[in-house]
């Protein structure tokens, strides 16, 4: 939703490297640009007024010019600030001392708040949970029904005695509810309220006929974020009339260009507690306005990734995988272990989202929206076409095995090859990556740590090359004998090195390893 944006700020940001100074004239043409990013995304005047001279004020003060990277510091203030318009800190559900907590869901008419009940429910029953949805919307055609099957799917219970479709009074139902819940020990009631295609009063007095009948303990007004600056006006609209302890997103996962989001908080005052950015019921979580800002300056959102991993992987299943990465070269590690690990990342979401979460995607954004889902589900087929030997060792995967696979996958030859060569060479890497590097082998190039990279090994060439021979006489002659001490040795059948240019262990020749021996004849 906020890519216009992010490309935006990613190209302002842009022209301000490499700049060991910044003048008066480079901040008003960052602050114009940044106004211009903000007003295309649809975010409101006033906020983008009051944004822009926050801006500004920091910017010509004492932190940028006193900076030793001006740039590194704007991107810093502007990220600052963009978590206090998106409200500062995360909020959090307020639970009732006595159960049952009670939340109200209002909105308007597709807004989404009957799937984001039903999203709702399950975040709560994962947390330990024991949540009650309440079908109060009795106006909308088969919303009764919605719900129920909504409340199916998330695995929690519903409270729906009136059919609806017009019949039935939704205060009733609300009050009847916290009773029900009482009596069968549910913790929390979300009550789904009926809307409008527009804000009329019937509506509103209806929400507040259940507001004042139930006492909620909150009342989370639901805002379609795609629906750009009416979002706002509605949202002023349900203040005044009913009232709201939060709001909730929905829709975060469309392409509109998301202003509401940046407007909403600091029109209203009333904090975003939370966001829904699929059509899943997993794709919904508490909304936290650093992550969002570092979304939208490109930064990341590792810790959101963090999370999702910690619910998807235990921490036994990842540490048996480490023992065995670390284990004999990785040799322990499987196909089955390799598809148990893909099956996993699947569950965590589209695997776009997830590269998504990483920093500085922006710039791979065309080719994540490129990458085909359907390539894990290939690869999941031709590791179930494999008999458990094949699968515990593709070395022995020849010619007539790999058609045989391919058939049975509904997939070509080459395919089967290219994914037995693709896993020893990610077997290969991780236990690497397992193993901290692995002495006497280069590093992978680019990681931290890790050694390696061209550069690395022409500078040790280098340095090698210089140790050849001294321009001291004394030393010159010194380094002479030490050489001919060595081939002395060596013609001895010393055990100070082989043919291969390897120390003897014990005085036995150097082993090749395993993997290499079928090179060898």
């Amino acid at each position: 939703m906020f890519d216009t944006l992010s490309d935006r700020l990613s190209a302002t940001f842009k022209n301000l490297r490499g700049k060991g100074r910044l003048s008066e004239a480079d901040i008003d043409a960052t602050a114009r640009e940044i106004r211009i990013a903000l007003l295309e995304a649809d975010v409101a005047l006033p906020v983008v007024r009051s944004f822009i001279k926050q801006v500004k004020e920091r910017a010509l003060g004492a932190e940028v010019s006193k900076a030793l990277n001006p740039a590194q510091q704007i991107i810093k203030i502007v990220n600052e600030e963009l978590i206090e318009i998106l409200g500062g800190e995360t909020r959090r559900l307020r639970f009732a001392k006595q159960p049952p907590t009670v939340i109200m869901l209002a909105g308007l008419q597709g807004a989404g708040k009957t799937t984001l009940a039903g999203k709702l429910g399950k975040w709560l029953k994962d947390q330990g949970h024991s949540p009650l949805l309440v079908a109060c919307d009795l106006q909308r055609p088969n919303a009764v029904n919605q719900l129920s099957v909504v409340a199916e799917r998330a695995g929690v219970a519903v409270y729906a005695p009136e059919p609806g479709n017009g019949v039935g009074d939704p205060v009733k139902v609300a009050k009847d509810s916290i009773d029900h819940a009482k009596a069968r020990v549910h913790d929390i009631v979300i009550i789904d309220t009926a809307g409008r295609l527009g804000i009329d009063q019937e509506m509103m007095q209806q929400a507040a006929d259940i507001r004042d009948a139930v006492q909620p303990n909150e009342i989370l007004f639901v805002v379609d974020a795609m629906i750009g600056q009416d979002a706002v006006n509605t949202a002023e609209a349900f203040r005044d009339g009913v009232g709201f302890d939060g709001v909730v997103l929905s829709k975060l996962d469309g392409d509109a260009r998301g202003g509401a989001a940046l407007s909403i908080r600091h029109i209203t005052g009333k904090p975003i507690m939370f966001a829904s950015n699929g059509e899943k019921l997993d794709d919904f979580d508490a909304f936290h306005p650093d992550r969002m800002a570092s979304r939208i300056l490109d930064m990341g959102d590792l810790l959101t990734l963090i999370e999702q991993a910690e619910k998807t992987f235990s921490q036994e299943e990842a540490e048996r995988m480490a023992s065995k990465l670390a284990s004999r070269k990785g040799q322990d590690f499987t196909l089955d272990d390799f598809l148990a690990q893909m099956e996993q990342v699947r569950k965590m979401g589209s695997i776009s989202k997830l590269l998504g979460m990483l920093p500085g995607m922006a710039q791979l954004k065309e080719q994540i929206n490129n990458i085909d889902e359907r390539d894990v589900d290939r690869t999941a087929a031709i590791i179930k076409s494999m008999t458990p030997a094949e699968r515990q060792d593709p070395a022995i995967i020849n010619g007539s095995r790999r058609a045989r696979i391919a058939k049975g996958a509904g997939v070509e030859v080459s395919a089967v090859k290219n994914l037995v060569e693709r896993f020893f060479e990610a077997r290969k890497m991780m236990s690497r990556m397992a193993q901290g590097g692995m002495p006497g082998m280069p590093g992978m190039p680019g990681l931290p740590g890790m050694g390696g990279g061209p550069g690395r090994q022409k500078k040790q060439q280098k340095k090698a090359k210089g140790k050849q021979r001294s321009g001291n006489p004394m030393k010159r002659k010194q380094q002479e004998q030490e050489a001919a001490a060595r081939r002395a040795a060596a013609r001895n059948g010393s055990p100070a090195g082989n043919a291969f240019g390897l120390p003897q262990q014990g005085g036995k020749d150097f082993e090749l390893p395993e993997e290499f021996k079928k090179f060898m004849g």
